[in-house]
């Protein structure tokens, strides 16, 4: 590395972030990670069939974490509430003009944007601005069916379903795109007992990670279950270790309505398969231990 080379990787982290309980693992790991700057939050949607404010909901659990992490100078912006009506009409919102901005930076290095949920910013920054497909900017999208045939009954992907549109135009500009889709977020399971050693106890904050993914759990999961998939955490790990993803490139498809895969055109999509995910969850745990090591009071460690 060169001394003028940048020490930092400017990134913006585009959240649907109380859509489940795995968004608020990787904005901490994100936040704890001292060699990605972070530009800038977007709190994301995530359709309607769990609340009608979801893009809302998502930008209280953002204000939560900062509040915990105590970090109240994270900029923070909303996307937009709801899918893209169609491939041709943006949504625009102050989300999608951080990204513009930042994309048309050339004083900082590259731009990274981690989309957690659906690419409804994204896709709303390109009809804004088509030109920022040119610039240095990788998006990075935990989403999308595997590229294999899929299992008997496989409905569509979630974070497609919540704006397939959304997907096509991005998927359509060229723009560079490394893609973690389902069968590769999926391969990120940790169990409660770990949770409970590792995160548990690691101060307010670590207690209300677990606590928060074993109550969505409860609600939500349809099977007993003593496990979640931390399945955006890829997405920083890609951003902190790009070379930790076993990738292959692929030419970038296009979905159909019922978010299958369609023929792909003249762009292509690297597609990152599995992630060094032992490398991921230690370097999760040891920043989120010295966080609370740091922010504990008193000579018995007591927390803040």
């Amino acid at each position: 590395m060169t001394d003028n080379a940048p020490r930092t990787r400017r990134v913006i982290i585009d959240t649907d972030a109380k859509n489940e309980a795995d968004d608020q693992f990787a904005i901490v790991h994100a936040l704890l990670s001292e060699t990605l700057n972070v530009r800038g939050l977007i709190a994301a949607h995530f359709g309607e069939s769990r609340s009608r404010t979801s893009m809302l909901d998502s930008r209280a659990e953002i204000d939560l974490l900062l509040e915990h992490l105590d970090m109240p100078t994270v900029r923070v912006e909303n996307g937009a509430a709801s899918a893209l009506p169609d491939e041709s009409t943006s949504l625009d919102s102050p989300g999608a003009r951080l990204i513009v901005e930042e994309a048309h930076r050339v004083d900082a290095g590259p731009l990274q944007i981690a989309f957690l949920g659906p690419l409804t910013d994204m896709a709303a920054a390109l009809l804004i601005d088509p030109s920022i497909a040119e610039t240095d900017t990788t998006v990075i999208w935990i989403g999308g069916p595997g590229y294999g045939q899929p299992e008997p009954g496989e409905g569509a992907e979630f974070n497609l379903r919540n704006d397939i549109a959304a997907a096509n135009v991005v998927f359509r500009s060229g723009i560079r795109i490394w893609q973690v889709p389902r069968t590769g977020y999926v391969m990120s399971a940790v169990g409660y007992a770990e949770l409970d050693e590792k995160v548990g106890g690691c101060g307010p904050l670590g207690d209300y990670l677990v606590r928060q993914l074993k109550e969505w759990n409860a609600t939500w999961h349809p099977e007993p279950s003593e496990h979640r998939a931390l399945g955006d955490s890829p997405a920083v790990g890609l951003m902190l270790n790009p070379q930790g993803g076993l990738f292959r490139t692929v030419p970038a498809p296009t979905f159909s309505p019922e978010g299958g895969l369609l023929p792909g055109g003249r762009h292509t999509v690297r597609v990152c398969e599995m992630f060094d995910f032992r490398y991921l969850l230690e370097d999760f745990y040891a920043k989120l231990r010295r966080f609370a090591a740091e922010t504990s009071t008193g000579p018995s460690g007591a927390d803040s």
